[in-house]
Order: structure tokens, then C-alpha cells, then sequence
């Protein structure tokens, strides 16, 4: 038997043999034959230290994915789309919204109905789209998910022969394509939006109607209160100016009038004047100063 004291120096290398798999049974194996080495923790410890200790078998080394970055300073430079699922007139029928987003201008330049999810129908749609903004090579980049649609051949083919790079989520991440998911909750709060849809003629009417809103008279909170069309066509800077002339004219009137009012009632503006010092100075003494606001 070792002595305890030597527990951390016993020569490692005689007994190889049974560490590489070394368990329980060995320790009472090598017990039976007169030798004790140590307990179970500290033939643990050792083995750490020797970086023994691991999993055996061999396992599958998932991809370290990176979270997709992607800017745009303009228009027309990156879009992203996704399908959704309307609810047909019967239970487990279903129709798909595609839905092609500008995400600098949050501007929808593609959508359809469909009866199926398909690769060759999202091909078309994205073809369409293109033409229709003038997208040339090497312009765009095209975010989607994982799913089946998105990772078609088709659809890889296709923008590969167009020159516009591709960009997925990471896999089961769900907040990796933003935009459009805020977009499809847009769509699905919007007051009159029914909870199934009779054929598939209603939902393209409600799109097409609902997508024209959208466009043109929806105020989106990411883009400063513009619709996406006035972004997407460059028109947001004037908005922006009548905006803030209008601002400013409201803050010169206000500003006139106080003064008319000061003016007028002398008396109330002292004391105003007044009870502000008298604010100032406690403001000092609860942050912990002596002093006090001349």
C-alpha cells in the first residue's frame, strides 16, 4: 500500500494501462491485488491533471455559427424575406404569405400567396422583385432562415447567376431575422384580420390591400415615424424638414407667449424666479453639498 503522502507523486505511467479507462472496477481490481492507490476523488484529480478526463466517444463537433451582421446605409441594399402561414377556411389548411422586406426602409418589394411552400415559386418571386428595383450584380444581400424554401437549390442557383449574396440564421435561433418577423406581427395585429381566411382569393385581397397600408401610410416607429415608401424613395428629408419647421414654429410661439405672460403679471414671474432657487438649493443638499445657489 502507498503511503498518502505520496498519493500525488505515485509513478502514473506503471498503471497506464488502467487509467486510460480507468472506474471503479479497476481501483477494486488493483485492490485485489494488494495495491491501493488512492481514493476515487483523488484518482480523479490526478487524471485531470494528466487531462484524462473526458468524454471517451467520439462525438460530433456541431459548427460554431456566427450571429449574421448586416448593414445597410441605403436602399436596395440588404432585403430579407420569410413565408408565413394564413389560416385556411378549414382546420390544418393553411395558405403562405412570402414576404420580401427592405430592411433599411422596412419597404415590402415582394409578396404572393400561395397554396404550398416551394423553392421554384420563391425563385420567381425573388426574380420579380429584383426587376422591379433595378438590382444589378453584386448590389444585394438576401437574409432568410434555414428553412426548406430558403435553402433550395433553386434559390441558391438563382442568386448565384444574379450576383446577390445570402446570408441564414443561425440554426434553432429565432430572433435572427428580425425584420421580417415584426413585419408578419404587424400584419396579424392589424385590426380586421380574420382569424381564417375563406379561399385563397380573400387572403390575396386582404395582402393587397393590407401591403398598399403598409407601404404608404404606415407610420413605423423604427424609421422615425415615416411610411417605407418615403424612405425607400428618398423623399424622407423633406418630410423631415416640414417636420421640424413646424416644431419650430410651435416652440417660437410658445416662447412668445410666455413672455407676454411675464411681462404682463411681473409679480408671478418673480416668484417663479423665486421658487426655482428654492429648488436649486435642495437639489444641492441632497447630493451632500453645503453649498447653495446663489
Amino acid at each position: 500500500m502507498q503511503d498518502s503522502d505520496n498519493l500525488n507523486t505515485f509513478d502514473y505511467y506503471s498503471y497506464s494501462d488502467y487509467l486510460i479507462t480507468w472506474n471503479i472496477v479497476d481501483n477494486l481490481t488493483i485492490s485485489d491485488e494488494g495495491v491501493y492507490l488512492c481514493s476515487e476523488r483523488t484518482m480523479y484529480r490526478i487524471l485531470g491533471e494528466h487531462e484524462e478526463v473526458r468524454e471517451r466517444r467520439n462525438q460530433l463537433q456541431h459548427p460554431q455559427y456566427s450571429k449574421p451582421e448586416l448593414l445597410a446605409t441605403a436602399p436596395n441594399q440588404v432585403w430579407s424575406w420569410d413565408i408565413t402561414k394564413l389560416k385556411g377556411p378549414e382546420k390544418w389548411s393553411y395558405f403562405y404569405l412570402y414576404v420580401i422586406l427592405d430592411i433599411f426602409s422596412r419597404y415590402v418589394v415582394g409578396w404572393m400567396v400561395a397554396d404550398r411552400e416551394s423553392g421554384v415559386l420563391a425563385k420567381t418571386l425573388i426574380s420579380e422583385s429584383c426587376q422591379k428595383q433595378f438590382i444589378s450584380r453584386d448590389q444585394l444581400t438576401l437574409h432568410a432562415d434555414r428553412g426548406p424554401s430558403m435553402k433550395s437549390k433553386l434559390v441558391a442557383n438563382l442568386l448565384a447567376d444574379m450576383g446577390i449574396t445570402k446570408t441564414h440564421s443561425r440554426p434553432h435561433v429565432s430572433d435572427d431575422n428580425p425584420y421580417s418577423e415584426a413585419q408578419f406581427k404587424t400584419l396579424k395585429y392589424r385590426p380586421g384580420f380574420p382569424k381564417r381566411f375563406g379561399s385563397i382569393q380573400d387572403a390575396k385581397q386582404f395582402c393587397r390591400t393590407f401591403f398598399v397600408w403598409y407601404n404608404r401610410e404606415h407610420k413605423h416607429s423604427g424609421i422615425a415615424m415615416l411610411t417605407p415608401e418615403s424612405v425607400h424613395y428618398n423623399r424622407a428629408g423633406v418630410i423631415l424638414q416640414t417636420r421640424q419647421a413646424v416644431l419650430n414654429e410651435a416652440f417660437e410661439q410658445a416662447s412668445q407667449t410666455v413672455q407676454r405672460q411675464a411681462a404682463s403679471h411681473p409679480e408671478s414671474a418673480q416668484r417663479g424666479v423665486d421658487q426655482s432657487a428654492k429648488r436649486n438649493q435642495r437639489i444641492w443638499r441632497s447630493r451632500g453639498s453645503i453649498r447653495t445657489l446663489n
